[in-house]
Order: structure tokens, then sequence, then C-alpha cells
């Protein structure tokens, strides 16, 4: 039996809490939840599409029964066809978070992989992540490289 699951419209706070472990990890990010109220129900009807462009992988916490002790998302993005991706689609990694108490496991291994495969489902032959420096081992290990584009942004 995998220690990975698909998450569930029921484990949606959750998902929230661990991406708020993700979040408070980074450098000037803001530690406000408030932001959880209004994202909360977006979320539940996303986990609820079992065919979208959006899945989560979680692992239970072994310790602590309703908890989570880990988070692995990812989208399947469309974009123009070209030469090594004629079908147009990517995929993002987002939001991968082990509870502090739940590291050094393999559980964020084991949500990679899972979701590695559900890309591959998909027919994604590109995928994209952005990482921490304590994070560049493992996907250095799945063979995520290195990309000289740099990656601009405009907030609305």
């Amino acid at each position: 039996m995998s220690l990975v699951r698909r998450a569930e419209p029921e484990d949606a706070a959750e998902v929230l809490r661990l991406r708020q472990v993700m979040i408070d990890s980074m450098a000037g990010a803001d530690p406000s939840t408030a932001w959880h109220t209004e994202s909360l129900p977006v979320l539940r009807a996303r986990l609820a599409e079992p065919d979208g462009d959006f899945a989560a992988f979680v692992v239970d916490h072994p310790e602590r029964s309703g908890a989570l002790a880990a988070l692995v998302c990812g989208t399947v993005d469309y974009r123009i066809g070209k030469a090594g991706n004629p079908h147009g689609v990517v995929g993002f990694v987002f939001s991968v978070a082990t509870d502090p108490d739940a590291r050094r496991r393999g559980y964020a291994r084991a949500g990679m992989t899972a979701l590695l495969d559900w890309f591959r489902e998909r027919g994604v032959r590109r995928v994209q992540l952005t990482a921490s420096t304590e994070a560049r081992t493992l996907y250095d290990s799945l063979g995520f490289l290195p990309k000289p584009d740099p990656l601009l942004e405009l907030a609305l």
C-alpha cells in the first residue's frame, strides 16, 4: 500500500495548512493566514475534480490522526505546441511541503513520484518548478535541471 494518496475535498484545510508551512519557510513571505477562509471553498471544489488540470498528493501524518505530513501539488497548463512538445502541455509543480516534525522520511519524494506519474498520464512531456536551496537535492535526484531563462512576474 502506498503512503501517498490523492487529496480529497475533506483534506482542504490541511492542504492549506501545509501550503502555509511552505510559505512561512520562504524569506520575506507574508505570514498572514487571513486568505485561508476565502481560499478554502475554491480549493475544496478543485480537489473534487478528479479529471481536472490540478492535483494534490498527500501523505497522512503517522502520529497525528486527521493531519497531513506532506503535500505536493501540480497543474497541467496548455501552451501552443512546439518542437519537442507538439501538444503544448506543460506541468508545473508547486506547494511541496512537509510538516517539520515529519521531515527526512521520504514523503516529499513519494509525493513527487506520484505527481510525476499523474503528469505522464496526462501526456505532459515537460515539468517546471521553482526550488528552494534546501529542496534542490531532491529535485536534482529526480532529474530536474536548471534553466537559464529568468522568470518575470507582474502582479495585477
